[in-house]
């Protein structure tokens, strides 16, 4: 008898959360800062879908808790989404969806060495690019494999396997 009590409830409960989320936010609802960052969608604001006014009431609060340095770097990021084509979007959209898959250890993984990454200078940057481009396939199946035994870029690691002396092919027909 009160397991069914608390079945009950608990359907009660489910359905009241599940009509509170179909009416989205109300625009009155909204705090003074959220209503000024969302200005621009006042008079559509009624006719968004209730999952994207929530969705966009949850981005305007994370803005306006937000510090300068990290607006304008959401913005330099918004500037970039904006620019892509809709396959480079989606195949943005596809490799998020691939690392939020990935166990929390392996994501904090990812995450410390693009940060290593970011940390190095910018021409530091172009030349491990240009070496993993010049890398065989296997090269890099065994590089990543590498890299996730290893954990990240450390700062006495090699990123790349030693090769042996490259040649230079000599123009002309001279020696030396």
């Amino acid at each position: 008898m009160k397991a069914n009590r608390i079945v009950a409830l608990c359907i009660a409960l489910f359905a009241f959360a599940g009509a509170v989320h179909a009416q989205g936010v109300a625009w009155d609802s909204l705090t003074p800062g959220q209503r000024q960052v969302l200005a621009p969608y006042a008079e559509r604001w009624k006719d968004l879908e209730p999952a994207r006014q929530e969705q966009i009431a949850r981005g305007a609060q994370r803005w306006l808790e937000m510090n300068r340095s990290d607006r304008g770097q959401a913005r330099d990021r918004f500037e970039l989404w904006r620019n892509m084509t809709p396959e480079q979007r989606a195949a943005a959209r596809q490799r998020y969806q691939q690392f939020r898959a990935l166990p929390p250890e392996e994501r904090q993984r990812l995450v410390k060495t693009y940060r290593q990454f970011r940390q190095l200078s910018p021409e530091q940057r172009r030349e491990l690019r240009d070496r993993f481009r010049d890398l065989t396939p296997e090269e890099r199946a065994t590089l990543r494999q590498r890299r996730l035994e290893q954990g990240g870029l450390g700062p006495a690691r090699q990123p790349f396997p030693q090769r042996g002396p490259q040649r230079v092919p000599q123009r002309g027909g001279g020696g030396r």
